[in-house]
This record gives structure tokens, C-alpha cells and sequence, in this order.
């Protein structure tokens, strides 16, 4: 057996299914967002439940569904039938997953919950099934086979069916106007809040650790300020602290043909002006691709004025986990 054009095969028949979702998608999709919406606006929360197969997928796709600010718990049938149906209050909505639609475990449930008057989604391979009729609006995830030999194998199926929540997952997340800021909020351990929490003003020197001269100062007072700060570039202000430029230890090393008068001469001359700057409030990982882009290592941070604020030095970066 050749195993890799298997796998290829298998990879090929999920993206069939995939392809038969994407084509499929109907206002059943777009009432359901609605549906979730409008429970969420009341602080409703989204129950997914799911058996076999389906209990895992469900579980990742409440998880991320709560991960991008729609509070969602997963519910077992079986469990919900010995006292977790109490996890269920008057304002949530249901999400229901099963193929077949039949599922004994599954239908008992979705009873119960009707007797509580929430709203049930229903994704299904089935609409005609039992599960189908009892729900309030249907997804259907009918595919043409399943991947592997015998057809029996839940694959295709789980793999639409995840695809579902996370299509679900994202439209609500544009639809409830969440931005990174509040997916950094949610996830304050991780290095995606880290960089996408922390602002240019916590990783900016300033103090004794930033380097700055006058424009009216010479060379060897900038190299003695870079020193003084242990920073490889010093920020150069005029008479009200804007920064007009930016000396670098670059810029040393590229004049240093100018022969021994270079640490006399004014730091003006040699310094590169109107230096590319940031402000305090800008995010942190915002540096990293400035950074990128400019192919420069250090920043200049200035107020709204154009006064200097800060600076924020590549090498600063590391200890801060900003990669």
C-alpha cells in the first residue's frame, strides 16, 4: 500500500465534504447567528451538546466559541439527564450536534429542553430526521461518504461539523465588533495576551537608561550619552525636547572616515533626521514589525507634540517575550 496516496485520498474526500458545505450554506446558517445574538445581548450563553463522535468536536467548538467572547459550556446528554440540565437557563440557545439526527440520548434531551422554551440549532446530516424537526433552525452537514474504508468511520462528518463552529465562531466575533484587545483580555496567560496586552510605554527606557543629547551638542557627547545609558543609539531634541533625529552606533561606525574630528563635530551633522517614531499607547508586538519593516533597531517613542517620551531598543525585546 502506497500509505502517503491514502492519506491524500482520505485528505480528499474531507475536502469534498468540506467543498459540499462551503456550496450549502443557507439562511439557516445566517438565522442562527441571529438566534445566538440576540441571546447573547440578553447575557444568554450558547449550550452545545453532542454524543459519540460529536461530544468532542462539541467540546472544542464551545471552547472556542467562549475563547472569542461567546460564553458557551458543553452539556452531555447523559450527564444532563442526572442533573445538568441545570446548567441551562431561560436565555440561552442550544446547539445540537448529530448527523444522524436519532440519537435516543440526543432526542431525550432536546424534549427537556423544549419543555424550556430555549431555542434549538440544530447541525445535522439529516434535516428530515427527528432532531431536524423538533429544531428551531437547521445546518445542514450532509457529505457524500466518509473518509476510509466501509463508510462507517465518523471523519467527513465530524470534520464539517467542526468547520461549522468554527465558521459560527468567527462570524459572531466580526459580528459583535471583537477585536484583539478584548481576545488578549480572555487570554491574559498566554504570549498572545502578553503581546497583545502590553503597550510601547511598558517596554520603552526611560530615566537614566535613555540616551539623549541636544542638536547643538557634539558627537562625543552623544557617544558618552549611549555609554552613560548602555543604549546603541541616542535621541537627538532641540531646545523644547522634540526630537529632531537619531544618532546611532551605526551612524558612528559609517563616519568614522571623517578622520579624527568626528567626535567634535556638531551631532546634528551626522545624525539621521526625522527618525521613524511611535507613540506610548501603540501596542508593543506594533514595534516588532516596524522593526521588520524599517530594518532598524531602535525606536524613537514621542508624544503628541513630537516630544521625546522614550525609546525602545530591539535588544530590550526578548526579556519582554516579544518575538
Amino acid at each position: 500500500m502506497d500509505y502517503a496516496a491514502k492519506a491524500r485520498e482520505v485528505i480528499d474526500i474531507e475536502l469534498a465534504g468540506l467543498q459540499k458545505l462551503r456550496d450549502g450554506l443557507d439562511g439557516g446558517f445566517s438565522r442562527a447567528v441571529e438566534i445566538i445574538l440576540a441571546r447573547l445581548k440578553q447575557r444568554g450563553k450558547i449550550i452545545v451538546t453532542g454524543v459519540g463522535k460529536n461530544a468532542p468536536i462539541g467540546q472544542k467548538i464551545a471552547a472556542t466559541l467562549t475563547s472569542t467572547g461567546c460564553p458557551a459550556v458543553f452539556l452531555h446528554p447523559s450527564d444532563a439527564m442526572h442533573g445538568d440540565l441545570g446548567l441551562v437557563a431561560a436565555g440561552d440557545v442550544v446547539l445540537a450536534l448529530s448527523y444522524s439526527g436519532a440519537s435516543e440520548e440526543m432526542l431525550t434531551l432536546i424534549q427537556a429542553l423544549k419543555r424550556q422554551a430555549v431555542p434549538i440549532i440544530a447541525i445535522t446530516g439529516e434535516p428530515e430526521s427527528e432532531l431536524g424537526r423538533d429544531a428551531d433552525v437547521i445546518i445542514p452537514v450532509t457529505v457524500e461518504r466518509e473518509a476510509g474504508a466501509f463508510n462507517l468511520a465518523p471523519t467527513t462528518s465530524t470534520t464539517v461539523t467542526l468547520v461549522v463552529g468554527d465558521a459560527l465562531a468567527m462570524v459572531l466575533l466580526e459580528a459583535r465588533g471583537f477585536q484583539r484587545e478584548d481576545y488578549a483580555k480572555l487570554h491574559p496567560g498566554g504570549a498572545i495576551g502578553r503581546t497583545l496586552l502590553l503597550r510601547v510605554a511598558d517596554i520603552m527606557r526611560t530615566g537614566e537608561r535613555l540616551a539623549k543629547v541636544r542638536d547643538d551638542q557634539l558627537v562625543r557627547d552623544a557617544v558618552l550619552a549611549m555609554t552613560s545609558a548602555r543604549a546603541g543609539a541616542v535621541a537627538v531634541v532641540d531646545a523644547a525636547d522634540k526630537v529632531v533625529g537619531i544618532f546611532t552606533d551605526g551612524d558612528l561606525r559609517r563616519h568614522l572616515d571623517d578622520g579624527p574630528s568626528l567626535a567634535d563635530l556638531p551631532v546634528a551633522r551626522v545624525m539621521t533626521p526625522r527618525p521613524v517614531s511611535v507613540r506610548a499607547d501603540h501596542l508593543a508586538v506594533d514595534v516588532l514589525a516596524i522593526y521588520e519593516k524599517r530594518n532598524i533597531d531602535d525606536l524613537v517613542v514621542v508624544d503628541e507634540q513630537g516630544r521625546l517620551a522614550g525609546m525602545v531598543d530591539i535588544v530590550d525585546l526578548p526579556k519582554f517575550k516579544i518575538f
